[in-house]
């Protein structure tokens, strides 16, 4: 049994702001450690995390050097908006919501009514959005712009189930009715491609066919719609009965809220996706007690935090920047937008650039106003990263933050890989497995699924050639590797779905997965093992039949 060495002089502080802070330095065999317990008694409390410098700098204490440690604790600090003192900055959700309100400034906690640009809805919710709203604004009455509601089918779509066929049906009826403009139809499900109105998953199709814009406020009945604000708007998802009075009037009423910011620097390493980039946020967020591990060279410093009030990131925005933010693409934004909501976000937002606007021009005439948040606006935490330093990642059954080093799972052997869904079916997660399994130069050990998001994404893994493949494309790379045939896109087994629907778990099998949820049952069936993996590590994986850091093959 290992031994542990606790110091038995820890520093404790005591804060005007009621908070509480003890450290202790162990080891247990040759790992160092540093565990810091807070005790928090103001509601409005926010903390950072640093890799340097190598101290505690504690809001209303004096700073003292702490061996190894490398954690910053502050509170957030509000200026004061009372006659003769400077009103404090708006971020960019209040920002955006300010506008969409009407108002000049807004703070978080604030209860408006806000102008919706976009409402998106699929064949799941959109059914019940459209009863709704006939029941309480009438059986004759017509949704407020016709231009401004997208639908979409995706997710039940290529089955036999008269019940999800039946809610195709039900939408094209209301969308003719109502002379819906986007209603991206499906009628001949035996072959995607005689569609070509059909598009395929939602939230990667927004953007394709620009629907996204920054300084908007979107939103749509499906909790991924956070995907969006990939592209510096607001976007989040909401119920049907919402939806039912968004249609019949355009407006909703939100509360303001506040602002978490990740600070993301240093030179992303070519084995790194933004999966592992959000797996290692969402396990911050999503637990009363919070766990942020970063890997250094030599040893592992985790921190946890308790009694934050709000667990995690709860109504909470979650605001990304720096370089290496600045550095993905936008596909690979959208990937790290997309999983805020597994850490209770309300949305995820990352500020627009070059990137974003050359995205949004080439898909949209549509005029757009950007916004930024202002150098003195106020966020209820910062979290800081080096990049440079993290690993791939996992998330186990059966939660989002339930995280471990790839390297860590070695041992788990698995029965299946699925890549797919809006988070990983887009074009890149595609051309990402290609370049493994190129560089492998094997074939997979377990049956590996492949589901394009979107009719574009499915032409771009027969058409595009992978870099550094001699020309090939992706499609050409997984038929060699003795993977499944890509499939038609549509959200697929990411949610199960019915029991004919494409690679669900229709056993209780264990499987890595590039989707974003790995709760009991999720893909099917309810005993079913989900890892929750970059496109990287799934394809790394389905080359050994156990879960597998893709350094293996990437190095």
């Amino acid at each position: 049994m290992a031994s542990a060495v606790i110091s038995s002089s820890p520093f404790v502080c005591k804060s005007p702001a009621r908070v509480s802070i003890i450290i202790f330095h162990f080891s247990v065999s040759n790992l160092q450690f540093s565990y810091m317990v807070v005790n928090l008694g103001h509601k409005d409390l926010g903390f950072s995390s640093f890799r340097k410098p190598s101290q505690i700098s504690i809001h209303g204490c004096q700073k003292k050097s702490i061996s190894r440690m490398i954690v910053s604790v502050m509170a957030p600090q509000r200026s004061s908006s009372t006659s003769g003192s400077v009103k404090t900055g708006m971020t960019m959700t209040e920002k955006i919501l300010a506008k969409a309100a009407g108002k000049s400034h807004v703070v978080p906690g604030d209860n408006i009514w806000v102008n919706v640009d976009v409402l998106m809805t699929h064949d799941v919710c959109g059914p019940g959005a459209f009863g709704i709203f006939k029941r309480e604004f009438g059986e004759n009455a017509k949704v407020w712009d016709s231009e401004k509601i997208i639908v979409i089918p995706d997710h039940y779509i290529f089955t036999t189930d008269k019940r999800a066929n039946r809610n195709v049906d039900i939408m094209r009826e209301h969308c003719r009715e109502q002379n819906i403009k986007y209603f991206y139809d499906i009628t001949d499900l035996g072959d995607f491609r005689a569609n070509p109105d059909y598009k395929g998953v939602c939230h990667v199709a927004l953007a394709q066919e620009g629907h996204c814009r920054p300084g908007e406020v979107l939103l749509g009945t499906d909790s991924h719609t956070c995907t969006a604000g990939a592209f510096g708007q607001f976007a989040t998802g909401i119920g049907n009965t919402d939806a039912g009075f968004v249609l019949g009037t355009g407006k909703i009423l939100l509360k303001v809220p506040p602002t978490m910011r990740f600070i993301l620097d240093g030179e992303m390493p070519s084995y790194l996706q933004a999966k592992d980039l959000i797996l290692q946020a969402s396990v911050i967020c999503l637990t009363d007690f919070v766990f942020l591990t970063i890997i250094s060279y030599r040893s592992i410093i985790t921190v946890i935090i308790g009694e934050i009030s709000v667990a995690g990131a709860t109504y909470k925005t979650m605001e990304f920047s720096g370089t290496t933010i600045e550095s993905l693409t936008m596909e690979e934004r959208m990937t790290l937008c997309n999983m805020v909501v597994e850490a209770g976000g309300k949305n995820g937002v990352i500020p627009p650039d070059a990137t974003t606007f050359n995205y949004v021009e080439n898909r949209t005439s549509v005029p757009f106003q950007p916004v930024y948040s202002d150098g003195n606006a106020s966020f209820v935490a910062d979290y800081r990263f080096d990049v440079s330093k993290l690993e791939p990642v996992v998330a186990k059954p059966h939660s989002p933050d339930n995280r471990a080093l790839a390297r860590e799972c070695k041992d788990v052997k698995i029965d299946r890989v699925y890549i797919g869904s809006c988070t990983g079916g887009k074009t890149e997660d595609f051309m990402a497995a290609a370049k493994l399994f190129h560089a492998a130069g094997k074939q997979v050990k377990v049956p590996t699924f492949l589901v394009p998001a979107t009719q574009k994404v499915w032409m771009d893994v027969y058409a595009l050639p992978v870099p550094g493949a001699g020309g090939k494309t992706c499609a050409q790379i997984f038929e060699e590797a003795g993977c499944d045939t890509p499939t038609s896109p549509s959200c697929g087994a990411c949610l199960g779905g019915p029991a004919d629907t494409y690679a669900r778990l229709n056993e209780p099998q264990v499987c890595v997965s590039t989707t974003n949820r790995n709760f009991p049952g999720r893909m099917g069936h309810k005993e079913g093992q989900i890892y929750l993996a970059s496109p990287y590590t799934a394809a790394a994986s389905a080359l050994t039949g156990h879960v597998t850091d893709p350094r293996e093959f990437l190095q």
